[in-house]
């Protein structure tokens, strides 16, 4: 156990200047109960001041060379790395992540800032030159080029406060725009330290990042619906998604939404495989992510057997410690998603569905009787009835759920019957029939004989449906971010 956090009050950064507010955001700890941070609120004044600080900076962001913003990122990469152990013990409290996936979690941030630097390079130095090829054209020599596409609002999420923040973030300075950072509520210590390390840059102009956490109903709208940003990038649920694009009018819309993963699993799959990886993707950090395997559509033949290999491979999943290496993973994020999951697994059960374990809330040995409603046991669901929510709804939990199908049409079906399409997997040993339903299935990203993952996003990755618009990774953002431009000589 790390030595209990000492209290932290975090401030508000907007052009250029640290700023003290009126009302803060209670953080609470996840590790050891309480609270262990405060961070300022930014109310509509100061949410307006830095609008108009990001505005006014666009001209001269459009001047900086690709090899200063570079610069930026490679020096950014290097503050998060000097701060990895203060950086990992925040997320651990604030996230409730285990500290060994914290630690990755700040290289992982680190590392997308150099690969930002990397892809900028690459990108602006790859113009165009077009001859005119029409009639009343010839003659005509054209360059395109890239530049920014001005002021990019990055709404970040709570299940990755810094890695998918340095994704949003580290291609919006790269393509040499400015931002206005606001940080899911609950957990936004990480994204202050980050704003610590950018403020201390060489080079980066007054205004080019702001950092203004606050509560969505305050600032969520006056933010989105101003006309001075030009992108939005966000990470969260589609139906906060959906609230932002119909705030927002005409702005380059950059999100990742909801996700409820299908594993399709037929008769030829190595099912030891299968086990393995459908319990990490549907129980690592208790199956907060968007990528997580929340349903597991197995061939009729084989789902007894690969309910027992699931069952089997869950027993070395436990919650415990957070700052314990081994811990597997903590609590949920609030007692209001822990509610939410029981709600979807009751709902399954009274459906008929099998509960093969878990089912309730239960935490650890040693954990404050305050967080102990946030643990939920990782739980297997057996011979989930089709018309059972938690086949087609978001659940961010530990859960488990597997049904069946008869072929592939039903199994393309199921897979399809969601209004989330994130990501998908299938597991089989026949090459054309992986093929055939990463084709049919409707989703953003299809894995073959492996659980979803994002990664540092040198794939691109995005929904369809109401699970996002347009492709996030470091190349995929950095060209959401910039525009082109046609000099026609």
């Amino acid at each position: 156990m790390a030595t209990r956090a000492a209290q932290r009050r975090e401030r508000i950064f907007v052009d250029g200047d640290w700023l003290e507010t009126d009302e803060t955001i209670a953080v609470s700890d996840l590790a050891d109960g309480g609270t262990f941070a405060q961070v300022g609120a930014t109310g509509p004044a100061a949410a307006r001041t830095a609008l108009e600080a990001a505005h006014e900076i666009k001209p001269e962001l459009r001047q900086t060379t690709v090899v200063e913003r570079a610069e930026w990122c490679e020096a950014i990469a290097e503050g998060l790395r000097e701060r990895e152990e203060e950086l990992a013990e925040v997320i651990v409290r604030e996230a409730g992540k285990p500290i060994s996936s914290a630690r990755g979690e700040v290289g992982q941030a680190a590392e997308r800032f150099d690969r930002a630097a990397e892809e900028a390079r690459n990108i602006v130095s790859k113009g165009e030159f077009r001859e005119g090829s029409t009639a009343g054209h010839e003659g005509w020599n054209a360059i395109v080029k890239h530049e920014p596409i001005g002021a990019v609002l990055c709404i970040t999420p709570y299940n990755y406060p810094l890695a998918t923040t340095a994704l949003q973030v580290a291609p919006a300075l790269a393509a040499g725009n400015s931002v206005l950072l606001k940080p899911a509520s609950k957990t936004p210590v990480s994204a202050a330290i980050l704003a610590d390390v950018i403020a201390d840059v060489d080079g980066i102009p007054d205004g080019a990042f702001n950092f203004v956490p606050g509560d969505a109903s305050e600032i969520g709208d006056v933010l989105s619906g101003d006309d001075r940003i030009n992108a939005i990038a966000m990470t969260g649920s589609s139906g906060a998604g959906k609230h932002v694009a119909g705030e927002s009018g005409m702005v380059n819309l950059h999100m990742e939404l909801g996700g409820n993963a299908p594993a399709v699993v037929f008769d030829d799959a190595d099912l030891t495989d299968v086990a393995g990886n459908c319990v990490k993707g549907s129980l690592k950090y208790a199956g907060q992510r968007c990528s997580a395997v929340s349903r597991v559509l197995a061939h009729e033949s084989i789902h007894d057997d690969l309910v027992s290999q699931i069952d089997r491979t869950m027993d070395a999943w436990e919650a415990g410690d957070l700052f314990d290496e081994t811990t597997a993973f903590g609590p949920l994020i609030s007692e209001d998603q822990a509610e939410w999951v029981q709600e979807l697994v009751d709902d399954a059960v009274e459906k008929g569905a099998d509960l093969v374990r878990g089912g309730e809330r239960r935490a650890p040995e040693g954990v404050p009787d305050e967080l102990a409603d946030q643990f939920f046991e990782p739980t297997l669901l057996a011979n989930v009835p089709h018309d059972a929510r938690i086949v087609d709804e978001e659940q961010f939990g530990p859960v488990a759920a597997i049904t069946t199908f008869e072929d592939e049409d039903e199994a393309i079906e199921l897979a399809n019957g969601s209004d989330l399409a994130l990501d998908a997997a299938v597991f089989t040993s026949d090459y054309d029939r992986a093929m055939r339903l990463a084709d049919l299935i409707d989703a953003g990203a299809v894995r073959i004989n492996g659980a979803p993952s994002h990664g540092l996003g040198d794939v691109p990755f995005g929904g369809n449906k109401d699970s996002g618009i347009g492709r996030e990774g470091l190349d995929a953002s950095i060209h959401e971010m910039m525009r082109k431009k046609s000099i026609i000589l």
